[in-house]
């Protein structure tokens, strides 16, 4: 049976396939209305909608704008279209829409009830394209310039031009509209409507016209027509001219702005959208739902205004209604409208479906595909979409939309003159006159769509056709191929282009052969890739365009450098695949040397070797070749069936050629086109890993001599195995350590003899490894080779021994402590109680300066001879009798010794005044531990050493006690004698008196004299206790008697104070100023130590008697003249120092006054008889009298 027989309507018939709001042929509007399919989607449509709609005639409402949303080709242009009509009840054919859209839902009361009560409404509906009818100048208020024109439109008036537009509403207002149309014709010899759009060529007739209707001056009408004013109108007006306008019609009236494509529009000019919310805001609040907004858009009005969702929550609250319709309801609309079949077609298809429902169900698999994209689930779908399959109708959806996002069509598929239901209808008489066992491949849409598309889509397909035509290299299946490429360039994220899908796509039977047809795909594909139509970007291919096929023939011809795909392959399978620097085997790691080819990547270090070897390689075919060159490492031939290294050259031919292309002036279509490349390459780049990951798993491994059939499992676990296996061949000696340390703790327990591995008899534990080590030691000291730890680590981690850098300190830290090993560090011997030791042994930056050498053993009769020098000098037994134990000591004591003596040679320094005995002695026996230390670096030379100071120190032992008793018992006494005979010496002029005394401190002075070079009597410091005392007593007793005379003084001054006072109330405070200061002299007098300070205190105390006694006379006389003053006021006698009637006289010229220091006149001196002093007093005297020669007076200070 024929495809074109199974339809219940000729296939062939004229349908309009693209709903055009403006279209208004009748004969076009009664097919639009008559085969409207209200499917179960549009149904639930229709009821949301009247639901607010119809409840607006009973409650008036602000919230008037219907936002119908859906995808492109969903229907919702033609839904607005068929509201617009039923809304109004227009008369089609001579049938009112009311009655036809009654007849399709006769199952439904309610709707019919609802279309019912709207057609007896009086309405008016303004549906126009925004995109056609707005200005092409997209400024913030050209939503409210096309609803400005649209609305003057449906009054009659010239919207397209506002300034026009007003003066029709002005004149038709004066009620001179007729009279107006009138004058013009006879004036103009044309009619208004005829020539309006010419308005601005008309000056003279339209300023007679105006003179002639309304009356204006030629001047004024002039004036008026070349007025600048572009007659805008404000939001405020515009809705108050609609008020005005629908409030004279009836209470029911309601007047319909049905926008098509405002999303698109709009877009995302958040001004446009602003004033199209302004707009909706103000109808709603002015106009309370006699005046609706609806508008359609391909995204739903949320998805509109997220950007800047805040500030466009009214537009929101105003589109209450909001529909949207799916892409299901597209399906059911081409199902019925045009695929729907005949009772005979059914019964055939049902055949054709069971027939070949195995090849059916096994066809349609598509690979790695996000959407759902479904082939026949039943033998219903296969009937109702035949010849069809079901994924079509989601993808067509999604290419067209594609298409047009990406500016790949004219202006009548980009304008949406391009339907689903059209493509369909054109795709199904294309095959028509084949059988039920034909399908309709993907590729046949391209040529609905194909008088649509941009010339530069449309070339590439010509010369295609031209070349297979000409069987020039292309075939006419080659076309299709194409075409269906093209088609589905913009949807690969939800079908890829490889070949499998490819196939699916381009079946057009319902029994191909897979095999066959994959075959001839693939041959396909080789042609169109070798003639640069397309690319291929891993398995996907994909369309290409002129400027496209251009960049990549220059991309195929780019050459990159084999070592840096080699590079790259070793990044990705040492930096993804394989990025362990080390193999973990046991508790060891070990590192490995990492190739790919002949390339050795990152470091050099290591005892195993992982050799990759890639496509590039000369080796991969030879056998016996990679066996040989396997031993001591683990080679791994890829796989020869990935195309990894294809894949990877191709990403980085791109690479290199985009970025010399981008390092210079390039379109922004160039531009573009290299950002894809650049896409493409990422995406191969991606693909690579698992490739090269797989190739591994099917490579080839030769591991130490052998090929070597890995355990299968990831490529992260297959090289593991091999690089055991590597292991267990290159280590024989691993197995040597049988006990293994984790800390430098477990070091320090070693050379402490704190460990297990510390009993070094041959038999314990790593016993084998350190027989290992101290052979190769004893092998150097041999040769006279110098050894570093450093020489040791390197050796005993290298194959075949492979052990642990800790597990080799330790090691040789038993052979330190067995003191089989003597180490050195710049020049000294290291001690295994040195903390620095372990750090030496292991740190990488110390090993190579510690030097370990096979030690050379010290004989018992040193040893004895130093033990027993040392018991007698440090007065101990428990010396060790082995030599690191002995060496350990000495160095530990004597240290302690000279620390010791070093601290008691700074006591000597403390007190600059006193001389300490001993202190030569301790110089020496410094100087002779100091020889003996400075041969630590060699335990014989060190022994030697202390051997040859020993009859030196035995001369200096005695004296040494005498020192170390002197400052631990005897050298506080000694410092106290010292201070004591020091303070004693300042009142030696007053001890002469006490001969006996004297006697006592010269015997101090004696004991406390130290003589260099002389020899020290230790045993008369004690006397010097007795000695202070008695020197002491006699001194106190002379103190005593000072302090008596001083406190005399202090009384006799108190009363000389006292008596010039009197009872005088008025100098108190100065006479208790005079008692405090001789209470703290009395107390200062007792606290002086010594007689020349009492003495001096006496001459104070008197001059200050004199100080107090003066302010206090002087305080006395100047109260008593000052009473005596005030009593002659008082009993009017003239005042001594004022005569009567004479100009008053100056105060009497105060005395002159000289201060003269005592100490001048009175000079200190030692009076022995009466005649010195007489002859001291007369010298005196006159000193006196030649001061007070030319004073008034003297006073002594």
């Amino acid at each position: 049976m024929q495809i074109k027989n199974m339809f219940e309507k000729d296939i062939n018939r004229s349908i309009n396939g693209v709903i055009k709001v403006d279209q208004s042929d009748e004969a076009v509007l009664e097919q639009e209305l008559d085969e409207y399919v209200i499917t179960a989607e549009l149904r639930k449509h229709f009821h949301a909608f009247f639901d607010y709609y119809s409840s607006a005639y009973d409650r008036p409402t602000a919230d008037i704008g219907v936002w119908i949303s859906g995808f492109f080709g969903s229907g919702k242009s033609h839904f607005l279209k068929m509201l617009s009509y039923l809304l109004q009840d227009k008369e089609v054919g001579g049938i009112h829409t009311s009655e036809r859209f009654l007849t399709k839902v006769t199952d439904d009361p309610k709707l019919q009830q609802e279309i019912k009560r709207t057609a007896t409404g009086h309405t008016d509906a303004i549906l126009f394209n925004i995109d056609i009818e707005g200005p092409s100048d997209k400024t913030k208020t050209a939503v409210l310039r096309v609803f400005a024109k649209m609305f003057y439109n449906h009054l009659g008036f010239y919207g397209e031009d506002l300034k026009t537009a007003r003066l029709e509403q002005f004149i038709s207002q004066q009620g001179k509209w007729e009279e107006f149309q009138q004058v013009f014709e006879e004036v103009h010899g044309a009619s208004w409507q005829e020539s309006r759009d010419v308005f601005g060529f008309l000056e003279d007739d339209i300023v007679e016209v105006l003179e002639r209707v309304l009356g204006m001056s030629e001047q004024s009408a002039r004036d008026w027509f070349n007025g600048t004013e572009k007659a805008e109108i404000s939001i405020a007006q515009l809705v108050k001219e609609i008020k005005s306008y629908v409030e004279r019609k009836p209470d029911d009236y309601r007047l319909l702005f049905m926008a098509d494509e405002v999303g698109q529009y709009i877009g995302t000019d958040t001004d446009m959208l602003l004033n199209f919310q302004s707009l909706t805001e103000k109808l709603g609040s002015e106009c309370h739902g006699k005046v609706w907004v609806m508008a359609t858009g391909q995204e739903a009005l949320d998805q509109v205004v997220k950007v800047r969702q805040d500030e466009f929550s009214r537009i929101m609250a105003r589109f209450k209604t909001r529909l949207s319709l799916s892409s299901s309801s597209v399906d059911e609309v081409i199902q019925r409208r045009i695929l729907a079949k005949n009772a005979e077609a059914k019964g055939v298809l049902a055949k054709a479906f069971e027939e070949n429902r195995a090849s059916l169900d096994n066809l349609f698999m598509f690979q790695n595909a996000t959407s759902d994209l479904k082939g026949f689930p039943s033998e219903e779908a296969f009937t109702a979409n035949y010849p069809f399959v079901p994924y079509q109708f989601l993808l067509l959806q999604k290419v067209f939309y594609e298409v047009r996002k990406h500016g790949n069509t004219g202006k009548h598929l980009a304008g949406g003159e391009r339907s689903m239901l059209s493509s369909f209808q054109e795709a199904a008489i294309a095959i028509q006159q084949q059988d039920e066992r034909a399908l309709a491949p993907f590729y046949r849409f391209y040529d609905t769509m194909r008088g649509f598309l941009d010339s530069s889509i449309n070339r590439v397909i010509d010369r295609c056709e031209k070349a297979a035509a000409q069987a020039a290299g292309l075939e006419p299946y080659d076309v299709a191929v194409l075409k269906c490429l093209y088609l589905i360039r913009y949807v690969s994220n939800d079908l890829p282009g490889n070949a499998d899908n490819i196939m699916i796509l381009m079946a057009d039977h319902v029994d191909i052969d897979k095999l066959l047809m994959r075959k001839k795909i693939n041959e396909s594909l080789d042609r169109l890739l070798k003639q640069h139509y397309i690319n291929r970007t891993g398995d996907v291919f994909k369309f290409l365009t002129d400027e496209e096929q251009d960049i990549q023939r220059n991309i195929d011809t780019t050459d990159v450098d084999p070592s840096k795909i080699t590079e790259k392959i070793g990044e990705i399978i040492y930096g993804e695949i394989y990025p362990a620097k080390k193999l973990s085997y046991d508790i060891y790691d070990f590192p490995f040397i990492r190739m790919v080819d002949d390339v050795t990547l990152g470091s050099t270090q290591g005892g195993m070797t992982v050799q990759f070897l890639t496509a590039a390689s000369d080796k991969i075919h030879n056998e016996l070749r990679l066996i040989t060159e396997s031993k001591g490492r683990a080679i791994i031939v890829l796989s020869e069936e990935s195309r990894y290294y294809e894949l990877l050259e191709e990403a980085m031919r791109i690479e290199q050629y985009v970025n010399i292309s981008l390092s210079k002036q390039q379109t922004s279509t160039v531009k573009g086109i290299l950002a894809v490349q650049e896409d493409n390459a990422a995406k191969l780049k991606a693909r690579v890993t698992d490739d090269i990951a797989e190739a591994i798993e099917h490579g080839r491994f030769y591991v130490d001599g052998e090929r070597l059939t890995p355990h299968s499992g990831d490529a992260k676990s297959m090289i593991n195995h091999a690089l055991q296996y590597l292991v267990k061949h290159v280590y024989s000696n691993l197995d040597f350590i049988t006990h293994h340390v984790d800390t430098d703790e477990d070091i320090v327990q070693i050379l402490r003899g704190e460990s297990q591995l510390s009993m070094y008899t041959g038999k314990e534990e790593n016993a084998a490894a350190a027989n290992k080590m101290e052979e190769y030691l004893e092998l150097r000291l041999q040769q006279k080779m110098k050894t570093t730890m450093g020489d040791i680590q390197k050796r005993y981690q290298d194959i075949p021994y492979g052990w642990r850098e800790i597990d080799i300190a330790a090691i040789m830290a038993m052979l330190i402590y067995h003191q089989k090993v003597t180490v050195k560090y710049a020049g000294e011997t290291v001690r295994a109680k040195d903390p620095r030791l372990v750090d030496m042994l292991r740190k990488r930056t110390e090993i190579g300066r510690t030097v370990v050498k096979k030690h050379k053993l010290m004989s018992a009769q040193k040893i004895n001879e130093a033990a027993a020098f040392l018991e007698d000098y440090l007065q101990c037994i428990d010396i060790p009798k082995d030599e690191n134990g002995l060496v350990e000591f000495v160095l530990e004591h004597l240290n302690e010794k000279l620390r010791d003596y070093q601290g008691l040679l700074k006591r000597y320094t403390g007190y600059a005044d006193i001389q300490y005995p001993g202190k030569s002695t301790l110089k020496q026996a410094i100087g002779l531990i100091q020889r003996v230390l400075v041969k630590q670096t060699d335990n014989i030379a060190l022994i030697d050493e202390l051997l040859a100071v020993q009859d030196d120190f035995d001369e200096i032992l005695d004296d040494l006690d005498n020192v170390e008793q002197f400052f631990e018992s005897q050298a506080d006494l000694f410092n106290e004698a010292f201070y004591f005979k020091k303070t004693m010496e300042l009142d030696m002029e007053y001890l002469q008196e006490k001969p006996e005394t004297v006697k006592q401190l010269d015997k101090i002075r004696a004991i406390l004299l130290v003589q260099p070079n002389r020899s020290y009597d230790y045993t008369r410091i004690p006397q010097l206790r007795g000695l202070i005392d008695t020197v002491r007593a006699a001194h106190s007793e002379m103190l005593q008697t000072v302090r008596q005379e001083d406190c005399e003084i202090i009384n006799q001054c108190m009363e000389n104070i006292h008596e010039a006072a009197g009872k005088v109330e008025y100098v108190k405070e100065q006479v208790e100023a005079a008692n405090g200061y001789y209470l703290k002299q009395r107390q200062s007098i007792q606290e002086k130590a010594t007689i020349i300070e009492l003495k001096g205190v006496a001459q104070t105390l008197l001059e200050k008697q004199s100080s107090f006694v003066r302010g206090i006379t002087d305080t006395i006389h100047n109260h008593e003249e000052k009473i005596k003053r005030a009593a002659d006021n008082a009993s009017g006698k003239p005042s001594p120092t004022k005569k009567p009637d004479k100009s008053p006289t100056l105060p009497p010229k105060p005395p002159k006054v000289k201060v003269v220091a005592r100490q001048t006149t009175f000079m200190p001196t030692t009076l022995r008889s009466k005649s010195d002093i007489d002859v001291y007093l007369d010298r005196a005297r006159k000193k006196l009298e030649a001061q007070l020669a030319d004073v008034d007076e003297i006073q002594l200070k």
